[in-house]
């Protein structure tokens, strides 16, 4: 069942590109736009930081908006199809008063600063049209406490549940103390928790013509969904019937940072990838391995860490792992590549601490060899907006920053760009085996092979400040065949790979399956 369900799912991601955009911080258009809150703090320099200090209360509110939008996004297409992008995954895009839109005020509603419900229509066709899908951010464990459903600060005309017992959202919520206490994420009184398996909000988001089919309508292509370990089994069951009747082809994948195959939570074993819930999961494992890896993990646990994860996952969802490096939840790679984690650090530190030339350059250096693993491990690699144009950034809001436009690092850009052409050469790097061939704590060694299509190849990445050289006649270069080097330099009868760099080198006589 996972095999046929997920075979038919796959088509439009397995080989493809994924591009992670928070909407605020991508591209502003300077479309005017209608009946956006009073309440909101407008950036005028696209380039200065996020607020990140309390207001005068001591709250950290999040109000602060830089006008990114829809339009923004549309015009910047024909760069993202430069990069090799075939899906763009969205951070919310629903009404909400917090700027990474996680606190949904109405779910059937495009958030004003971004443009219309229209607006979202014309992104996805103009999307499609460049040969991009969309994939929404869905939060359905709860909404915000200011919205129509609650409704705690009066903003809407709507009666909420905080507003009276005879709401039609009342049902919702679980109340120990009507209206003040309340079940709430992780203790945050701005987000009430919901009660997902509650038949009025399961028919909303999932019922026919709900929340789902909705968007699905307008023409997004899936969803990823926000803490699904905190999703019910009964309601993830509800959803895929959801998304499913859209269309075999429509995705769901679950954040989950742990391995998804025996994944625990709230004293349940999730059944995520049996073929009845998700299609597949964001990748931290794979991520935790790269970075640990490209700072001096040892290789084998670094092979065994890949390994456990391909051992553990069915094949369909190892073709479609999304594989991120850097996320709106975690640094940016390249600042944990310049100067190590933040873990600890206040946020003033963090918004004082810029990076050196030199520690740019080093992290920038590591970046590439880490993407160099994100885009020729198996999966599909997910570049966070601006990680390939050397935006950095420590936790939230700072690696949140606006994308710099005007200020790019090009060669990143361009590095980014050969990735993607030798990814999108050949089926095998959509759905070959991997197979680790050599490795230490400077070089690596591995092949991704596709036996039915007859391809295959080799990649070697070379992860230090040294010159390394794979001599033709060495144990390394006996297990395959120098049949065409498509990235390496040989000299004589070694391939030379200089410092941070990589060679890849097809070992088959044909390979007729080029994903463009």
């Amino acid at each position: 069942c996972v095999t046929i369900v997920a075979g038919k799912i796959i088509i439009f991601l397995k080989g493809g590109i994924m591009y992670q955009i928070f909407p605020d911080r991508f591209c502003k258009s300077g479309k005017p736009h209608d009946n956006v809150p009073f309440d909101r703090i407008i950036h005028e320099d696209w380039y200065e930081l996020p607020r990140y200090k309390p207001d005068e209360s001591g709250a950290i509110r999040n109000n602060d908006y830089f006008g990114g939008d829809f339009e923004g996004i549309i015009q910047k297409l024909d760069y993202l199809k430069s990069l090799g992008v075939t899906c763009i995954y969205l951070n919310p895009i629903f009404e909400a008063h917090e700027n990474h839109r996680y606190n949904t005020a109405n779910y059937l509603k495009a958030d004003p600063m971004l443009g219309t419900n229209e607006d979202f229509k014309r992104l996805c066709e103009k999307a499609h049209e460049a040969g991009i899908k969309v994939i929404l951010d869905g939060v359905f464990s709860h909404t915000g406490a200011d919205s129509i459903y609650f409704n705690k600060f009066g903003r809407y005309d709507s009666v909420g549940a905080y507003n009276s017992k005879e709401s039609p959202y009342y049902s919702w919520y679980t109340f120990t103390n009507y209206p003040d206490s309340y079940e709430c994420w992780w203790g945050f009184n701005t987000l009430p928790n919901v009660d997902e398996n509650n038949e009025s909000y399961t028919k909303y988001i999932c019922g026919e013509g709900g929340v789902i089919d909705y968007w699905l309508s307008l023409g997004a292509d899936g969803f990823r969904l926000d803490v699904v370990d905190e999703l019910p089994d009964e309601f993830l069951d509800n959803l895929r019937i959801a998304v499913k009747r859209n269309g075999s082809e429509k995705i769901i994948i679950g954040e989950v940072w742990e391995d998804a195959s025996n994944k625990i939570s709230y004293g349940i074993r999730r059944r995520y990838l049996i073929g009845s819930q998700l299609d597949s999961t964001m990748n931290y494992p794979f991520r935790d391995a790269i970075i640990g890896y490209i700072l001096g993990m040892d290789s084998k646990d670094f092979e065994n860490r890949i390994m456990t994860i391909l051992e553990n996952y069915p094949k369909p969802t190892i073709d479609v792992l999304m594989n991120s490096l850097s996320t709106h939840d975690v640094e940016r790679a390249i600042n944990i590549f310049a100067v190590g984690s933040c873990e600890g650090k206040s946020r003033d530190w963090q918004a004082q601490r810029a990076l050196s030339p030199e520690e740019y350059e080093l992290g920038k250096k590591r970046l590439k060899c880490a993407m160099v693993l994100q885009f020729f491990l198996p999966g599909v690699p997910c570049v966070y907006y601006g990680d390939e144009a050397g935006l950095d950034g420590f936790k939230d809001p700072f690696n949140r920053k606006c994308y710099p436009w005007g200020r790019e690092d090009r060669e990143l850009i361009e590095f980014t760009k050969l990735l993607a052409k030798i990814r999108r050469r050949c089926c095998l790097f959509a759905e070959g085996e991997l197979k680790f061939l050599f490795s230490d704590n400077e070089i690596i060694v591995f092949s991704r092979i596709c036996k039915e299509k007859n391809s295959g190849a080799v990649i070697i990445l070379n992860k230090s400040p040294n010159l390394r050289r794979i001599w033709r006649n060495s144990d390394i270069a006996r297990k395959f065949e120098f049949y065409e080097i498509v990235r390496g330099k040989l000299d004589g009868d070694a391939l030379e790979i200089p410092p941070y760099d990589f060679a890849v080198i097809m070992i088959s006589k044909s390979c007729e399956c080029g994903m463009d």
